[in-house]
């Protein structure tokens, strides 16, 4: 079994159904157990700044019988479920799904980039993450709460609670 955390984000449709949704896809599936969940957040785009703003989340999954590069496949095939697509560079979206750590996996290839590139500079996984897990020790020796702290970013504002997702799960 694999500890692994997964970044969700979403801007295109209804975001956070689409978050929610995805959540309980990826709870129904055989190789995943969804343990932990932040709430989700309202952030602007990183990247071109004509799109709509995002829902992001984040969540720390079980992950039995599959690696890393499983894994990731299995995401981008329930992005496509969602109708993702890849027209820009850090775009719009209907889903989003980003392999944040798998274990103390460090892959450097260009499939996969473990741990998450953007793992370190981001608020918006950050912030989530550290709802959760703010002692979690990253690769490059800080906690969440630390790296999250080095930041300058505005806090984040919570659209749904985590205890709301975390109940939307349990039913699933």
């Amino acid at each position: 079994m694999s500890d692994v955390y997964i970044a969700l984000g979403a801007n295109l449709g209804e975001p956070a159904q689409q978050i929610k949704q995805a959540l309980l896809c990826l709870s129904q599936s055989v190789h995943l157990n969804v343990v932990n969940v932040s709430s989700l957040y309202h952030s602007k785009p990183m990247g071109p700044q004509d799109q709509p703003d995002y829902v992001n989340a984040v969540c720390q999954v079980e992950c039995h019988d599959l690696t890393a590069e499983q894994l990731l496949a299995f995401l981008h095939q329930v992005e496509d479920e969602f109708g993702r697509q890849r027209i820009r560079h850090w775009g719009e979206r209907t889903l989003d799904l980003d392999l944040l750590l798998f274990d103390d996996i460090r892959s450097d290839n260009e499939a996969l980039k473990l741990p998450h590139p953007g793992l370190y500079d981001r608020g918006f996984v950050l912030q989530p993450l550290a709802e959760f897990a703010p002692q979690l020790e990253l690769p490059n020796n800080h906690s969440v709460s630390q790296q999250l702290a080095m930041l300058t970013d505005e806090p984040l504002t919570v659209l749904c609670s985590r205890s709301e997702l975390m109940t939307l799960l349990s039913k699933g």
